[in-house]
């Protein structure tokens, strides 16, 4: 259920990119080099980051079924307008593999896509910041974790053996307020709908990963609770490989037969329970700073189509991204 401040920034994130697209293509791409020079001017770790997102050393033939810059598919929206926001600093007649939506394969050619599994050799898979606005949207909290309420709490969709599972293992604990808001839920399963500010009240929020990554694991580790999970296995933008358990998040067995002996331990030592958040917010403060954003977004395509063969770089900017 969305809240009036949700919905007027959607309206303004369509506004803006429509605005983009009506407005003269050229005037995006003579500001690339002046991008790149400031691009080339941030620090290590957005070297690090985008070659976390773009793996490739190799290189590469668009496929048959690339599209051109100026053909981009425009459905689904978000994902076309995440894209086109830095595709436009291009020539239009680049072209470009991609798949958007939930992906749960490596593509077979290199590719952009929104998230890709870990545990696997997926060069393939380049990320994108694609539907950002419904992932990062990471809305503060002001409750400390002490001033919550001594409880877990999960709400989502049963698209994943995973939830079911975890509700069948906590379908009895007293301090567990976990279920699905779905009109479609089973009635055994069925829980009233809870906005992320009333789940926020909670010390300790679950998060599980869905049709790919969990949703909600970005703004639980951006909130005061903290967050319980299995350990991630799809990665985002987010580079949820990068999580360390027991330092940005609790793991939990697969089984979720621990969760009541962790929920017990923290009660116990709250400030424990402190220093993971406070590690988790710092991971979220990575994302914050919309110019490296920006740069890093503009560099995994600038890499993408050098290695693709379709563009001739500038030494300095390719000498900043090989390192």
């Amino acid at each position: 259920m969305a809240t009036i401040q949700r919905t007027t920034a959607k309206v303004f994130y369509y506004a803006r990119n429509v605005l983009r697209d009506i407005a003269p293509q050229a005037l995006f791409r003579r500001r690339l080099a002046d991008r790149l020079e400031k691009a080339k001017l941030s620090d290590g770790s957005v070297r690090r980051r985008l070659n976390h997102y773009n793996k490739l050393q190799d290189a590469f033939t668009p496929s048959p079924a690339a599209v051109r810059i100026d053909n981009l598919p425009f459905a689904p929206s978000m994902y076309y307008y995440d894209l086109k926001e830095f595709a436009r600093y291009f020539d239009p007649g680049l072209l470009i593999d991609l798949e958007f939506g939930d992906i749960i394969d490596v593509p077979k050619v290199p590719s952009l896509v929104k998230d890709r599994p870990i545990h696997a050799d997926h060069s393939n898979a380049i990320i994108l910041k694609f539907n950002k606005f419904r992932h990062f949207h990471m809305p503060a909290d002001a409750t400390a974790f002490v001033d919550k309420l001594p409880a877990v709490v999960w709400r989502g969709d049963l698209n994943n053996p995973i939830r079911t599972r975890f509700l069948n293992a906590v379908r009895d604990l007293p301090f567990c307020d976990a279920g699905s808001h779905k009109s479609y839920a089973p009635p055994e399963y069925s829980r009233p709908y809870l906005s992320i500010g009333q789940q926020q009240r909670y010390r300790y929020i679950v998060s599980l990963e869905g049709n790919d990554v969990a949703t909600n694991l970005k703004w639980i580790m951006n909130s005061n609770s903290l967050c319980l999970t299995p350990p991630p296995t799809y990665e985002t933008w987010f580079a949820e490989r990068e999580l360390e358990a027991n330092v940005h998040y609790v793991p939990l067995a697969p089984d979720f037969a621990d969760l009541a002996e962790k929920v017990r331990y923290f009660e116990r030592h709250p400030a424990a329970a402190e220093r993971i958040i406070a590690a988790a917010n710092a991971y979220c403060r990575t994302f914050a700073n919309e110019q490296a954003e920006q740069a890093i977004s503009l560099l995994v395509l600038y890499k993408y189509f050098v290695l693709s063969g379709q563009f001739k770089p500038d030494a300095e900017v390719w000498r900043y991204i090989i390192g």
